[in-house]
């Protein structure tokens, strides 16, 4: 619950979170009260209008209901994503589901726009321009040395005459080729990048004018493609060829003319990831929290369930991956691996090459589902209903995986003889090996041996790891230097920490499934515990991911259910 609201809708100061808000600034869009006010107008890094809440709320254009016309909608169906009026409330298709005053959603609405704005002028668009205003110097040097080489050539035909006019016709063909050829992929590249331009320029200006709106219809249909542009286009990189004279040698006359090296055109990815605005301690620890974690939803995946035994009673369902805010793919102890919409329904199966159910489950940048064997020691990826075995190892057993934010897979394995544990980063869904993690800087090993291991990138790039067999989440760096380790919090039931699965969020917080304790663990970036969810009746939660509205989805190893969780507003 946000700490402004009162169970009686009293609006409390942004600032302050204890006294009632009278007041509103229409520039930062927060509430303030009388006592505040003096405070906020003395920040002079913008020019503040500060009015009544009563006048702006009485400036705003409430939207009508599309199902009841007459009607103007008063509050916002966080499920449907959509305006309802009182009618509606009731109304069978939304009974039971988050609804908050359209007001508040218009003010969330507002602070996206706002940082939607703020990254494309200050991170965004400056990378785009910086990247194209580098390629006309590219061009420039590129033609100046062809000019030369081409120079160079006729400096040498003026001594071999007629007897190489045509060998240095046919390497001016070859330069030239190569120029058109980098000058044309330059001049594709070029075009691409400011027509992204152009729509930036173009959002920027809607963003602008949606800032100013009072028409909230046209505010809650915005929708952002900063996640779009975050993917930033590859840099060029022309590597020339060189002109090689050699000595003349008549009987040799082709080769003693010289070479031109072969020339090359590299894509180079660039990271997608803008840096982040700075953030307080007070922010880590109060920013976009509610009081009262609540579960929005609960989904049935219907995994068939296992021999019961004196541990093992129920459906067995291990991992969750998001695909996109409307579908998740879970897996359990069989091989078949399900994805479903948000309306419970079963969307696709797929089953596993090997018929082996699947270690851990993980969603690529690209939409494609990756699973883990650890029976036959692979890692899969399924494109279009296509499976591909993209890792095959001899050596090691592999756990979790996860996707991480430059495209490569990141896998956490035992090795054969349950001796060793390590870290591996391939590079992007291939099995060439970049990076390998196993232990810190004294030489001792960063993990313990053991199943059912999960790993998680965070937004900041560390790599987390929960290590139920040393009942601690351990979190390295991207170079892989140990960050820290979080050994759990005591909780009522008194039971040693154990951590499954492992997720974060926007803000660069952790999430891990306490299997045992039934609850979350929510650290922020740091290590520093921030509190538990123990209050959605989790009953031996294993599984975690997150869809890009920070919503919670978890696994529960015994029901077959996978829960979606609202934590954070």
């Amino acid at each position: 619950m946000d700490r402004r609201y009162s169970a009686q809708d009293i609006v409390r100061c942004t600032l302050c979170l204890t006294s009632v808000a009278p007041m509103y600034c229409e520039v930062c869009h927060i509430h303030l009260c009388k006592e505040c006010v003096e405070q906020h107008l003395s920040d002079l890094s913008k020019v503040h209008n500060v009015v009544s809440l009563k006048q702006y709320i009485t400036t705003l254009k409430y939207p009508k209901c599309r199902k009841h016309p007459f009607e103007l909608c008063k509050r916002h169906c966080e499920e449907c994503d959509i305006p309802i009026c009182d009618q509606c409330d009731s109304y069978e298709k939304h009974s039971g589901h988050l609804n908050v005053d359209i007001i508040k959603h218009f003010e969330s609405k507002k602070e996206i726009l706002q940082k939607d704005l703020r990254e494309l002028e200050k991170f965004i668009y400056p990378k785009y321009y910086e990247i194209v205003s580098s390629i006309p110097v590219q061009k420039a040097e590129l033609s100046k040395c062809s000019d030369k080489m081409k120079i160079d050539l006729n400096k040498r035909s003026d001594v071999w005459h007629r007897e190489i006019d045509l060998i240095i016709k046919n390497m001016k063909y070859d330069i030239n080729e190569a120029e058109s050829k980098h000058l044309s992929v330059l001049n594709r590249h070029e075009d691409k990048i400011s027509n992204t331009i152009s729509d930036i320029k173009q959002i920027i200006a809607k963003l602008k004018r949606l800032q100013n709106s009072r028409d909230v219809s046209l505010v809650s249909e915005y929708k952002s493609r900063n996640a779009e542009f975050r993917r930033l286009p590859p840099k060029l990189e022309v590597s020339l060829p060189n002109f090689v004279p050699q000595k003349i040698d008549r009987d040799q006359l082709t080769r003693q003319i010289g070479v031109l090296s072969a020339s090359s055109l590299i894509t180079k990815e660039q990271d997608n990831i803008m840096p982040q605005e700075p953030v307080s301690s007070f922010q880590r620890l109060s920013s976009r929290h509610i009081n009262v974690p609540h579960k929005i939803d609960a989904i049935d995946t219907g995994y068939e369930p296992r021999v019961l035994t004196a541990i093992d009673t129920g459906y067995v369902l291990h991992s969750v991956a998001c695909l996109s805010d409307s579908e998740i793919w879970t897996s359990g102890s069989k091989k078949i691996m399900k994805l479903f919409n948000l309306q419970r329904e079963l969307v696709q199966s797929a089953k596993t090459e090997s018929g082996n159910k699947p270690s851990d489950i993980a969603v690529t940048r690209r939409g494609n589902l990756v699973y883990t064997d650890e029976n036959d020691r692979t890692v899969n990826i399924m494109k279009k209903s296509v499976t591909q075995t993209v890792i095959r190892l001899r050596q090691w057993i592999p756990r979790g995986v996860c996707s991480s934010s430059s495209g490569d897979l990141l896998v956490i394995m035992d090795s054969k003889d349950y001796k060793q544990t390590k870290v591996v980063r391939y590079s992007g869904s291939t099995d060439r090996e970049k990076q390998s993690i196993q232990y810190n800087d004294r030489g001792q090993p960063l993990y313990l041996v053991g199943n059912d291991k999960y790993i998680t990138e965070n937004r900041n790039e560390d790599i987390c790891v929960s290590d139920y067999r040393a009942h601690a989440v351990v979190v390295v760096n991207h170079a892989g230097k140990l960050r820290f380790k979080y050994a759990g919090q005591p909780t009522s039931s008194k039971n040693p920490f154990c951590p499954y699965g492992i997720t974060s969020d926007s803000h660069s917080r952790i999430l891990t499934a306490d299997f045992i304790n039934e609850c979350i663990h929510i650290l922020d970036q740091d290590g520093q515990f921030l509190r538990f969810i123990n209050n959605c009746n989790l009953q031996h939660p294993e599984g975690l991911c997150i869809d890009t509205k920070d919503n919670l989805f978890v696994a529960e190893y015994h029901t077959g259910k996978v829960k979606k969780i609202q934590y954070c507003m």
